[in-house]
């Protein structure tokens, strides 16, 4: 095993060190800048973030990896290891701009990084602020390949503080992300029981939402929830607990990026009023708040006191109310911070609109509403970030789309497999409007660009990388397309992201013949002065985006070799079986966004003198959650043998399921089927069908889970009488 280091070591080049091509300066530091280097290993080992030991993915043997410190204008040269035995992996650098083939995205940008093999990332530091870096490939950041950027700016933090300390959040599972994303897709509501948000009958009686209940399930509408994934801990620093230093009356800069995979956060402090004076890396004007929402991969910075005396505490409670990690400041008695009231989510109304009033909230007053929103409407940029009148301007409306019973997320309804790019071109000012459909937050996220967040700011509209998008909400941003190739641009949810929620915003190449080159149009004092709002000196806006590097053969316009992992779209295999001691069921499928091929099967031997079996193999097209068409076989030696089948099923209000077949022998049959979750763990289910063929047919049955893949089970058959058994997911 490779000996884990962290190496960061400072060397002034001498005049003349750098090489004299202008190509080679591109790749090369400059003379007399100063070079950081790191050493990052990527490795696989086990450890018990939750308290259990399991598979984890480290960064030099931690979790998070390390905090990555440079000053601005420094050159970075960085070698990532990829000491993994079969994977391969890769770097983002989240928040930096940077040339395109430094970016981290394997295929899409940069190679992916081979096991046993190192890729070295050279770059400027161009910006100041707090950032952080995680794996770009397949669900290996929830597994713990992440960690922190500080870049300190010249001359020093505008807003004093006698100390700083980083504090990452994250989220926890000590299940294999891999089965987290198909217990997703096959709609487990496993995770809603750990979470203790399950919506059932019993627990819309008790809370007198029972008409709520009901008139979701007339409109048919899944049961609506604030976040995927049951989380075994949410941690600050790879832990559920922390210790903020200082001494009384010391000013202290938390450095607050929420590096997790599926979880947005409520931040409270018990001590008072925090200051907000960095967002997404760049300075903002500062601005005191009680309490916020940060979405995932966002960043801040905050300034805290330290009190006289009294034990405080930072509380970061998960959207969800499910948990929350903490960190404590200060000597004495103990204040507990509060955290937000859980939602309530049988009450779609007062959901949303209370989404819509996260959008004007003015947080500054702890619990002002009973669950805070972002503090967008508060930011100010400490410059004039307005961008040049007299570029071009194009406005592209993205709508947030989403199928939680398939659980595909996707832009405009296709996912990134389907639709892989956004074109635009260099020197134009592009207007992002974006409208989430969705019942859901989602925080979007555009690599190698700064965009303005147009909410009120007016000419001191803060500059951002990340937003959250809130629940029927829209955001309005803009930014000047001043790079080239391909950037990503997914929503930061990763299991959204997996499943198809993103985009490459792709630069067409200039053609002077047909459209004329904008870049030139903008001069170099406006150039100057928004590099200086984003926080990048000694170049403009113009020579950031310069970068001449040739195409890669690992790139390639062609759609899969271009996307890698986002080139196809996700698939699965699972499935059910029920074992009882009259009869067994079950089912066996492969999936994707659109397609299934499904294995029914039903045996049955109480009261017969020998088993009879009725098995479907069958193709189904998904055009939506009301509407599936399929075709296949069934094989029976009972009520018309075997034959052709197809057929449809249509949701019905009140989530009754209706399933209409013809087969070759002439017969039709007619089933409806419905599930009422009556608790967390108890659910009843209930088919009946009419088969010309057959005749009448039906079947209730009771079930209780035990653990996520074993059920407890009763039911009584039309055919095979009572019984009792297991139900088994895998």
């Amino acid at each position: 095993m490779k000996t884990l280091s962290l190496l960061a070591s400072a060397v002034l080049l001498a005049p003349g060190a750098a090489l004299a091509c202008d190509t080679c300066k591109k790749t090369q530091p400059a003379s007399g800048q100063r070079v950081v280097e790191y050493d990052l290993h990527i490795s696989e080992q086990r450890l018990a973030p939750a308290g259990r030991q399991v598979r984890v993915l480290t960064i030099n043997g931690g979790i998070p990896g390390p905090v990555l410190r440079f000053r601005e204008g420094d050159f970075a040269r960085i070698r990532v290891h990829n000491d993994l035995r079969n994977e391969e992996t890769s770097t983002h650098w989240h928040g930096l701009l940077l040339p395109n083939k430094e970016d981290g995205v394997p295929y899409v940008t940069t190679p992916p990084i081979k096991p046993g093999t190192t890729h070295t990332f050279e770059f400027q530091l161009r910006q100041s602020g707090t950032y952080w870096f995680h794996s770009h490939t397949h669900l290996q950041e929830q597994s713990g390949v992440y960690g922190g950027i500080v870049v300190e700016p010249h001359g020093g933090e505008p807003m004093k503080a006698d100390r700083e300390q980083v504090l990452i959040l994250s989220d926890w599972t000590n299940t294999d992300p891999h089965e987290v994303m198909r217990m997703l897709m096959r709609g487990s509501d496993y995770f809603g029981l750990m979470r203790k948000n399950s919506q059932t009958i019993l627990g819309a009686w008790q809370r007198g939402n029972l008409k709520d209940y009901f008139l979701r399930e007339w409109n048919r509408m899944v049961p609506m929830d604030v976040s995927d994934v049951g989380y075994h801990a949410f941690l600050i620093n790879g832990q559920r607990q922390t210790r903020i230093t200082g001494r009384p009356g010391e000013r202290v800069r938390l450095r607050v990026i929420n590096a997790s995979a599926a979880t947005y956060y409520h931040l409270s402090s018990s001590s008072g009023p925090m200051t907000i004076v960095a967002a997404d890396g760049p300075p903002v004007q500062p601005v005191q708040v009680g309490s916020f929402l940060m979405a995932i991969a966002e960043t801040y910075d905050l300034i805290i006191t330290i009190p006289a005396s009294g034990e405080y505490e930072l509380r970061a409670t998960a959207q969800d109310g499910s948990g929350y990690a903490s960190a404590s400041f200060g000597e004495g008695e103990r204040h507990a911070a509060q955290s937000p009231p859980r939602p309530n989510l049988y009450q779609m109304d007062q959901m949303l609109a209370l989404s819509l009033e996260e959008q004007e909230a003015d947080p500054r007053a702890p619990l002002r509403l009973p669950r805070p929103g972002s503090p967008y409407k508060l930011l100010k940029a400490t410059h004039d970030t307005t961008l040049p009148s007299k570029l071009p301007r194009r406005r592209i409306t993205l709508h947030l789309t989403g199928d939680m019973v398939r659980y595909v997320w996707s832009f405009d309804g296709k996912t990134i497999a389907q639709e892989p790019y956004i074109k635009i071109r260099k020197g134009e000012i592009i207007e992002l409007e974006l409208v989430n459909d969705s019942m859901m937050h989602h925080p979007i996220h555009l690599h190698g660009h700064f965009f303005r967040l147009l909410m009120g700011g007016g000419s001191r509209s803060p500059l951002k990388h990340t937003v959250d998008v809130p629940p029927m909400g829209r955001r309005l941003l803009e930014f000047e397309a001043n790079e080239d190739k391909d950037w990503m641009f997914h929503c930061h949810i990763l299991y959204h992201m997996m499943s198809g929620m993103a985009r490459v915003f792709r630069y067409e190449p200039d053609d002077a013949a047909e459209t004329p080159h904008h870049g030139a149009a903008m001069s170099e004092a406006a150039a100057d002065t928004l590099a200086n709002a984003a926080g990048l000196t000694g170049m403009s806006a113009v020579s950031h985006a310069a970068h001449t590097a040739k195409p890669r053969s690992f790139l390639s316009h062609d759609h899969a070799a271009g996307l890698g992992e986002h080139a196809h779209d996700m698939s699965y295999v699972w499935g059910a079986a029920s074992l009882q001691t009259q009869m067994s069921n079950g089912l066996l499928s492969w999936m994707n966004p659109k397609n299934n091929l499904l294995l029914f099967w039903e045996l049955g031997w109480r009261r017969k003198p020998y088993t009879e079996h009725e098995v479907d193999a069958i193709y189904q097209r998904y055009f939506n959650m009301n509407f599936q068409a399929y075709a296949g076989f069934r094989f029976a030696n009972h009520g018309g043998g075997n034959r052709i089948i197809a057929g449809f099923n249509y949701r019905l209000p009140l989530m009754f399921l209706a399933d209409f077949t013809v087969d070759s022998n002439g017969n039709g049959r007619f089933q409806l089927s419905k599930r009422f979750q009556l608790t967390p763990r108890l659910g009843v289910s209930g088919y009946a069908f009419y088969d010309t063929g057959s005749r009448w047919e039906w079947s209730t049955s009771a079930d209780y889970t035990l653990a996520r893949n074993v059920s407890l089970s009763a039911s009584y058959h039309s055919d095979y009488g009572p019984g009792v058994g297991l139900i088994i997911r895998f």
